[in-house]
């Protein structure tokens, strides 16, 4: 009887010191962030609603467009924005009903080597200041507004490669039909499109998994 009473004690001794294992951290909650933007021609800021507008030129290589940076994350990050028309306002051509424009503007959102992840496109039609989507402040026109304005919105969302650190925005494209020509724009360097409310989308990585603490055993006493 008392082998087992000792057996018994020694097993919840040792049950009782034995190590719990440490749960795994929990994964960081997803982020969604404003995006950090490298814009080489900002058109300026909307007066109403306050956003900074970009210049999508055409371009060839990433160098020649804007360029985003992705923060560390895990797993894909998801890039979004808003693509806006590029059109010159004249109150004389409203005025005059002279002011028609159906306007196509073709982007594509590429890594750094110059590989296409994904194109979209945005297309609206201007009449008057009512299709404006907003006017640009800092401009030598009246009330100091600048000509040119952003024009329709096409809201844009891009997964990304898990690995991609950095993309970039390049025009391709744009189709113009005016009441006295229709146009096509390919050259590179010219501005097409604008892009404003630039986000993104990610799971931050995990901080390293905390290592439970080593217990020394009792000094011996002299």
């Amino acid at each position: 009887m008392l082998m087992c009473l000792a057996t018994a004690l020694l097993d919840a001794q040792t049950r009782s010191t034995a190590r719990k294992p440490v749960p795994p951290p929990s994964p960081p909650a997803p982020k969604v962030e404003p995006a950090v933007v490298t814009c080489p021609s900002p058109l300026g800021s909307g007066v109403t609603t306050k956003r900074v507008f970009c210049d999508v030129p055409i371009g060839r290589t990433p160098a020649d467009g804007i360029s985003i940076a992705i923060p560390p994350h895990k797993g894909t990050a998801v890039l979004t924005f808003d693509l806006h028309n590029r059109q010159t306002y004249s109150e004389e051509q409203v005025r005059s009903r002279k002011a028609y424009a159906r306007l196509t503007a073709t982007i594509g959102v590429m890594t750094m080597d110059n590989t296409l992840i994904s194109r979209a496109v945005v297309q609206n039609e201007f009449r008057t200041a009512a299709d404006l989507f907003d006017r640009i402040g800092g401009g030598a026109g009246p009330g100091g507004l600048k000509a040119v304005a952003p024009t329709g919105v096409e809201s844009v969302r891009v997964e990304l490669p898990v690995d991609a650190t950095e993309v970039c925005v390049l025009g391709e494209k744009l189709s113009a039909r005016r009441p006295d020509a229709d146009e096509m724009f390919t050259g590179p360097g010219r501005p097409i499109a604008l892009i404003s409310n630039v986000m993104v989308e990610y799971q931050p990585v995990p901080p390293p998994a905390k290592k439970a603490p080593v217990k020394k055993p009792p000094a011996k006493k002299k």
